[in-house]
């Protein structure tokens, strides 16, 4: 049996098709790249799955997040710059943590 991976990630990608989805984790540079260059972004694993795993998996995280700020009276904030470039409006992102 291959040995558990354990990394961190501070992006992902995903992709779906008619039969499945492939998520992509990635990490960035710890260095600043130089100006005018793209960042060098290295992907750490790959983990595919069917549709149907996928949207369970995202309905537990989200139901485990509001847990979370429950239990420590604390609400994750997410920065509207990060919304913006995920192209997240602020009224959905409202309402998907609201439902």
């Amino acid at each position: 049996m291959a040995e558990p991976l354990d990394v961190y990630a501070d992006q992902f990608q995903l992709s779906t098709a008619i039969y499945g989805a492939t998520l992509n984790f990635l990490v960035s540079s710890p260095t600043p790249p130089a100006p005018g260059t793209v960042p060098p972004i290295e992907r750490l694993a790959t983990v595919r799955m069917s549709l149907e795993h996928l949207k369970v998996m995202a309905f537990i995280l989200r139901r485990q997040v509001l847990q979370h700020e429950q239990q420590t009276e604390t609400t994750i904030q997410i920065a509207a710059q990060a919304l913006n470039g995920l192209q997240i409006g602020l009224e959905d992102w409202e309402r998907f943590w609201r439902e």
